[in-house]
Formats: C-alpha cells, structure tokens, sequence
C-alpha cells in the first residue's frame, strides 16, 4: 500500500481485520462526480477519461457492464491490469501502459499525500493527469444517471419508481453475499468464518426463492441491482466455492439461480467483461489464501458457451 504517498516495498495482499478476526473493506478516497460537459470533448478521436479495471475484480466489472448497457464505450476509453497482484500492486498490462506502470503511480500522482491500497475501478480525467473517483457504486450513477444525456442505448439501471426496491435489495445482498465472500475468505478466526459463511448461503437461499418466481433482482427490468448480483454469482463457482471455503453449495446447484446467471450471460454487455483466466489466475494468486499459486483446471459451467460471444 501507500503510505504518505510512498509506495511500500513489502506490501503483502493482507486485509485488515477487527479485533474479532473479521474482514474489513477499505474506504473509499476519490468521490468526485463528472458531468456530460465535461465527458464531452472536441476532438472525438480522445476520450477526456479513462476507465481503469482489473477484469478480475467485481467492483470494476460492474463498471464495465454499465458502460456497454447504456452504450458510453466512445466517452470513457478502458485500460485493464493484470490479472495477478505483484509486490507493487495492480500493473498494467503492456497494452495499456503507456506513462504508468502501476495503479498506485496515479494514486500518489492524484494526492502526493495519499495513504492506503490502490485499488480499481478507477475513472481518470486524461486532462487533469488526476484520479475523478474510485468507487464502483459511484461510478454506476454518473454513468447511468449524471450523464443520462450521453446514453446511447434506451436503458435505465435506476428508474426512480423502484429507488427503494433497488436500495434494500442491494443492501440485502452487500455485506452478506457481495462482502460476505471475502468475510469468509479472508476470516482470521472460526467464528468470523461460520458468521460470513451463514450469511452467504442464508442469501443464496433467499435469492433462489426470489427468482422462483421472477426473472431480475428488482421489478421487471434490468436494474443495477443485477449487475450488483450478478458479478459475484459469476466469481463463485470458479474462486469464492473452493478458494474462499464457502463450500456448502454451487452457484450451478441452485435450479433458479443457474437460470437467473444464464439469462444475464446471454446479455453481451455481460459475457463479454466476464473474463474466467483473469478470475482464475487472479484469485489463486492470493499468497494468504493459496500459499504454491496453482490455478484449477476446472470448473467447467454451463454458462462458458456465451463467452465466445466477444
């Protein structure tokens, strides 16, 4: 991590814990909000902003899922790290480079005082050479409600009839199941892993009654809710399962929630920011959790065959 700017050489990807042995998510730092002015540019060839992600990470693959649902892929241009965290942090990958080698370069160039991890999503004034923010849930509202005149495509993952149905299910799923994951992952102590392992499956459960009877996580529309839900259904299987030890059932055993994850991975916006090498060779990288660093074959899942679909 950084601290005081200073990029520290003996970083270990350890998270912090509480006193109880639980995990505990860092805050967030960059908060800034955009607006359709300043995304627009003159020249249409140079995007004023630059969308940074690990295609590893949930919180900036929900980025990416918004992007390409409200058609903003011209406005927000995307440069992606490398799947496997070094003992710098996030590197870019060689595509993407160009004057930074690491995420942490922008971090300490956007605030010379700046302490703590590096982390994506990340959106990037090319204009300014500063960090806008850094926060995936802030991101899904500019790009779907400050820059609604930029839409592309007729999508609204925030209607304002169902605020309050959105709010309370995705605070149902967040510390239970989307941060319940790595509650359980990244537990210090058994009784920290038995409560983030209760809460995940009590989810699981809740979600495969929900979807008995209904096709998307809020109304009768696609909403940011399922891209909030369907980032970690799709991480579970292939990492969460095995490496994370919540191992009491699959996504792939669950009948409604099988069909739920398959009529979203037909959608392009979303098989198409699902990259299964980078969730793989990104998680069983984690040193704390798997010491030797071998990656799995398996586990093949019905919903690979849309991942040709690029």
């Amino acid at each position: 991590m950084l601290i005081d700017g200073v990029w520290q050489e003996k970083w270990q990807p350890v998270q912090k814990q509480d006193e109880k042995g639980r995990f505990l998510r860092q805050s967030s730092s960059f908060r800034e909000r955009i607006t359709p002015e300043q995304v627009q540019t003159t020249d249409a060839s140079e995007s004023r902003f630059t969308l940074y992600v690990a295609y590893i990470c949930p919180w900036a693959t929900r980025t990416l899922i918004a992007r390409n649902l409200l058609g903003l892929e011209k406005y927000f241009d995307v440069k992606s790290v490398e799947p496997v965290l070094t003992d710098y942090g996030w590197k870019l990958d060689s595509d993407n480079a160009g004057s930074w080698t690491y995420m942490h370069e922008l971090y300490s160039q956007s605030d010379e005082h700046y302490t703590g991890r590096a982390t994506v999503p990340v959106i990037w004034d090319n204009q300014e050479q500063r960090i806008i923010n850094n926060e995936s849930a802030d991101i899904l509202e500019i790009f779907n409600n400050d820059l609604h005149r930029l839409k592309q495509h007729d999508v609204d993952l925030h209607p304002v009839v169902l605020t309050d149905e959105i709010f309370d299910f995705n605070n149902r799923i967040y510390n239970s199941l989307n941060n319940g994951v790595y509650r359980a992952g990244f537990a210090t102590t058994q009784d920290a892993y038995q409560e983030a392992y209760t809460d995940v499956f009590s989810t699981l459960d809740w979600l495969e009654e929900h979807f008995s009877d209904k096709k998307y996580a809020v109304g009768e529309q696609l909403t940011e809710s399922d891209i909030r839900l369907f980032v970690t259904l799709v991480r579970f299987d292939l990492a969460y399962y095995g490496l994370f030890k919540t191992n009491k059932k699959r996504i792939s055993d669950y009948v409604n929630l099988s069909v739920y994850l398959d009529r979203l991975m037909a959608i392009p916006a979303f098989s198409q920011n699902t990259w299964v090498d980078h969730i793989k060779q990104g998680y069983y990288s984690i040193k704390q959790l798997n010491p030797n660093g071998i990656v799995p074959e398996g586990p093949e899942l019905p919903w690979f065959k849309y991942l040709g679909e690029k």
